[in-house]
């Protein structure tokens, strides 16, 4: 099993391995890319995010700067992601339908060894994150590898996702933490909206 085969299946790989360079390389060049352009210049920045992203629905909405390693992502219909987004995407990022997801928020999927001897020597895994349809992640969010986030959940700003949160939550804290379910006593009307 080569070590690309490795990442993919969540197993541990040599990170430094220079097969991965041009993939890394590939990354940097496209966000830089984007990240240049003006935000006039809409059809040019999804013409990069197609060539870039694994699946990127319609009507998504990236606002620049973002850093992201390989684009090993799938982003739904109709998701928001704002300034300064940072994804460490070695293991896949999904992210469905109807996200919204605040500025400087990261999403880390690749993880080192404790032990620094395994870590000097370049050891890692990189474990998937799914973001489920409907969730907002308010501003300077981080998501720890291995996460799910499931459907209609919130997490509130500078949250530390380490473990899963169930759908239809809300969820806040440095460790993230489950704080209470979102119920129809949080809903909000407009005159002539959500009726």
């Amino acid at each position: 099993m080569t070590d690309i085969e490795r990442m993919a299946a969540g197993e541990l790989y040599w990170g430094f391995n220079p097969v991965f360079n041009a993939s890394l390389e590939r990354g940097q060049v496209l966000c830089f890319r984007y990240n240049q352009l003006p935000p006039s210049k809409k059809t040019e920045k999804r013409r990069i995010l197609e060539e870039f992203f694994l699946k990127i629905g319609k009507e998504v909405i990236i606002n620049a700067p973002i850093h992201i390693d390989l684009g090993n992502i799938e982003i739904g219909n109709h998701t928001i992601i704002n300034f300064n987004f940072t994804a460490l995407d070695e293991g896949l990022i999904s992210i469905g339908d109807h996200c919204f997801i605040g500025p400087n928020c990261s999403i880390y999927t690749i993880t080192h060894s404790l032990c620094y001897e395994n870590r000097d020597l370049g050891l890692m895994t990189a474990k998937k994150v799914t973001i489920h349809n409907h969730c907002w992640l308010g501003g300077n969010v981080t998501v720890l590898p291995g996460v799910t986030i499931n459907k209609g959940s919130v997490v509130g700003a500078g949250s530390l996702v380490t473990k899963d949160i169930p759908s239809g939550m809300l969820a806040y804290g440095n460790p993230c933490r489950v704080i209470r379910p979102i119920t129809n006593n949080d809903r909000q009307y407009l005159e002539g909206i959500n009726k």
